[in-house]
């Protein structure tokens, strides 16, 4: 089956995700500027967009054609014709260059996957006008050509039009697989913006359908990492068990998994429930036997007392950052730049069972323009506050216990503060600090932030969006011997 090349996507034609551009002017019909390099008032005469059309319209008609690409799709009949022209072909791609060289006569067969054959036109197409539209089910295809045939200023498009693109739906999702092909080819950028984005909303990953498709490594790797933003450790924990459930992995797999679970993070009676409930714990029982023991010791005493016999720095008594009500609390602040605010709120003393009805109230104090102690405003004798400037400063947080108590003995708590964002019509988190008692506030907190523009990408509808989650850590105390 043989199939001709049809007319190509006008280049200024955005076509629901991404046009990329590597013209570096993009004026309609002739323009004229002053440039600003040459002497003598010189005007540059600008006709880049005609000359795309002419070469749009080249490759379409195929005039002058002086070599014929057969693109073969694998494992198929399928073939797609396509008129094309040496010079063209070699400037772009030096694989091109080399194929031609070696041709035999006026013909050149390209066997591709059914996948890269589907966006070969598209492929050629970029290499006579410099666009491409691109959808996100044709990223991957459209980058194993950049790969390819060497063209690497569409491989560099392409990476940084999936980075950007990690939060926009898609039926079946698409940062899964973008992350698996990350890993397949060793780009190690794109690889780990998936997983940032992944571990970062992993609330709404879990409850998407591409949760059941990530692999066994990508499983295993997420179960490690303490930045996950979720619900809570039972929700991971459930959506693990439906993973199991759903691609029944070898043995080591589901042991590896079970024992990476934070049981300690996970209250007493859910664990009951589990216990009876959750037909995977009970037949992988003995796998977790030691560590929900620790649990329920580390629910029944004190952090103090528990300190004293068992090393509390590892991984099941370390939170995550949980988004119920328990850790911590959203803030919304309204046209961030017009004042300091402040806000209460309570948490939990710590994860443990102990501690349970024990709670801490926390005070933060936002200010968009935070200046150092030196240059703030002072008092004079009389009351009267010396007025002083604001110019340079920029937004801080600081976040602080309303009181001390000896409950705070043997306990540090780190504070990390979540900052969302609108991307492509979904709210997503854009940027996690993290912040230790010891420093009380962030350092860089929204250090490259322009929360003046109304578009800021820190914003929605003008309000800044926080998440402020509380972390107790515990310490391993030193007994002296007697």
């Amino acid at each position: 089956m043989v199939h001709s090349l049809e007319q190509g996507i006008p280049a200024w034609v955005f076509m629901g995700t991404l046009v990329l551009l590597i013209n570096s002017v993009t004026v309609r019909g002739a323009a004229l500027k002053q440039e600003a390099g040459l002497d003598n008032g010189a005007t540059v005469l600008n006709h880049s967009m005609s000359l795309v059309q002419r070469m749009e319209n080249l490759l379409a008609m195929g005039n002058s054609s002086d070599v014929t690409l057969r693109v073969q799709t694998i494992n198929t009949d399928e073939v797609k014709v396509i008129q094309a022209h040496s010079l063209v072909l070699t400037l772009q791609s030096d694989v091109f260059e080399e194929l031609l060289l070696t041709r035999n006569n006026s013909h050149i067969v390209l066997r591709e996957t059914a996948d890269c054959a589907a966006v070969f036109d598209k492929f050629v197409r970029y290499l006579y006008c410099g666009d491409i539209s691109v959808r996100l089910d044709q990223a991957i295809s459209l980058h194993k050509l950049a790969s390819k045939y060497r063209v690497w200023s569409l491989q560099q498009g392409l990476t940084q039009y999936m980075t950007q693109h990690l939060s926009s739906d898609s039926p079946t999702g698409h940062v899964i697989g973008w992350y698996n092909y990350a890993q397949q080819i060793g780009d190690v950028t794109l690889q780990d913006s998936c997983l940032q984005y992944l571990s970062w909303n992993l609330s709404s990953v879990l409850q998407s359908g591409e949760w059941s498709s990530i692999s066994e490594d990508l499983l295993l790797s997420l179960l490690q990492r303490s930045d996950l933003i979720l619900q809570s450790e039972l929700e991971l924990y459930e959506a693990m068990e439906a993973w199991i459930n759903q691609n029944q992995p070898i043995s080591k797999t589901v042991e590896t998994a079970l024992r990476a679970v934070r049981y300690g993070m996970i209250p007493p009676q859910h664990l009951f429930r589990l216990q009876k409930q959750s037909a995977l714990m009970q037949k992988h029982y003995e796998y977790i036997r030691d560590l929900l023991y620790l649990a329920f010791q580390f629910h029944s005493a004190s952090p103090i007392q528990l300190a004293k016999y068992f090393d509390v720095n590892c991984s099941i008594f370390t939170p995550r950052n949980y988004l119920s009500s328990s850790w911590g609390s959203p803030w919304v602040i309204n046209s961030p730049t017009r004042d300091d605010r402040s806000f209460s709120f309570q948490t939990q003393l710590g994860p443990s069972g102990h501690d349970s009805s024990k709670r801490i109230t926390w005070n933060a104090l936002f200010s968009p323009r935070w200046l150092p102690l030196s240059a703030r405003s002072t008092y004079t004798e009389l009351g009267a506050m010396q007025p002083t400037r604001t110019d340079g400063g920029r937004p801080r947080i600081i976040v602080t216990p309303a009181t001390s108590s000896p409950d705070f003995a043997g306990v540090s708590f780190q504070k990390t503060v979540i900052v969302m964002a609108r991307q492509q019509g979904k709210v997503v988190v854009r940027h996690v600090y993290n912040f230790h008692q010891s420093t009380e506030e962030a350092g860089d907190f929204l250090l490259d932030a322009d929360l003046q523009r109304r578009a800021s990408e820190y914003l929605i509808d003008s309000s800044l969006y926080l998440h402020i989650i509380i972390k107790p850590l515990y310490h391993s105390l030193l007994v002296a011997r007697k």
